[in-house]
């Protein structure tokens, strides 16, 4: 839908935008609809591929147990590199004003003005520092109500199918028209509605371990051993999973930044004045051949923020190989 905004594309998600824009309900509801159905028969389509895959495995209780071949030992510059730039910049930022229009309109980048000025003379470093902070605050807590809930569901497949791929076929940006149709325009409402439709992958991550490692030949001779059900789950399939998800969990961290990004620059999150990252590279973008630097700054450091989550993913899975 953000593609297809910025770059004017004539699609599906652009339309249903603009109907929920101008409160066409029958264009909005034609739209959600068509998407859903598209979404719904890729995920079917997965699944489907899934057991074509897995099935014959799953069904005899021979499926091998994955080995963990010996890996480097990680590398931590790159990752404390990334991390220490943004401390420091929110840490610099979050001590100047982000709303007072102090300098002149899209002042370049100086000395006393490190990363610029936007459209109406405000500080970028202030405003990219203070919305890194809340956007990232709210990043964590979603990630975190994401990973617990998509365990808990998961764990429970046959309860949970129907929410499940109703919140898997909705992208965060169907779930914020619907979150901003009933409760307005606001950073709670957009982590909300991130939060609906984020949890489902975890969830079916966790589903597909589950059926995976009770189908392994040491696990599912557990029973005659007279293991009970409570002690297999705690001692052999939740320390199974319980990894996985989390790193599953931890790469998707910046796609659900960049979720609450979408959604701020679509004018479905934080309100102005307040700086938002999204709101920033929506505020800068018809300046950005003039002024460049008023969309660089904010997308530069999700980027940043893109491949520490990965490099802090790619460090455990290295840890792990290591015991």
């Amino acid at each position: 839908m953000a593609v297809e905004k910025i770059f004017a594309i004539p699609g599906l998600r652009r339309a249903t935008l603009g109907a929920s824009a101008a409160q066409d309900l029958p264009a909005l509801q034609c739209g959600v609809l068509l998407l859903l159905l598209i979404a719904t028969l890729s995920g079917n389509l997965g699944n489907l591929l899934r057991q074509l895959i897995l099935g014959r495995a799953l069904r005899s209780g021979s499926l091998p147990a994955p080995s963990i071949s010996p890996t480097r030992r990680p590398h931590y510059a790159f990752p404390m590199t990334i991390a220490l730039a943004l401390v420091l910049l929110i840490a610099i930022g979050l001590t100047r004003d982000p709303l007072a229009s102090d300098f002149l309109r899209l002042q370049p980048p100086s000395l006393a003005l490190p990363l610029g000025a936007d459209a109406t003379g405000r500080d970028l470093l202030a405003r990219v520092a203070h919305g890194a902070f809340a956007t990232l605050i709210t990043a964590t807590g979603v990630s975190a109500a994401c990973l617990l809930l998509g365990i808990l569901f998961g764990l429970f497949p046959r309860l949970f199918i129907g929410p499940m791929e109703i919140a898997n076929a909705l992208p965060p940006m169907m779930a914020g028209l619907i979150v901003v149709a009933l409760t307005g325009p606001s950073t709670y409402g957009a982590a909300l509605a991130v939060m609906l439709v984020s949890w489902a992958p975890l969830a079916a991550h966790t589903a597909a371990l589950v059926e995976e490692i009770l189908a392994r030949p040491y696990v599912r001779i557990t029973p005659l051993l007279g293991v009970g059900r409570w002690h297999r789950f705690t001692g052999y399939v939740l320390p199974a999973l319980v990894g996985p998800v989390t790193r599953h969990a931890l790469v998707r961290f910046p796609g659900i930044t960049l979720a609450l990004t979408t959604l701020g620059f679509l004018g479905l999150g934080q309100q102005p004045p307040y700086p938002e990252w999204g709101r920033i590279v929506a505020e800068g973008m018809p300046y950005i051949e003039r002024a460049p630097w008023a969309v660089l700054t904010p997308v530069t450091t999700l980027m940043l923020l893109a491949m520490l989550a990965v490099s802090l993913g790619q460090m455990t899975h290295s840890a792990k190989g290591l015991k």
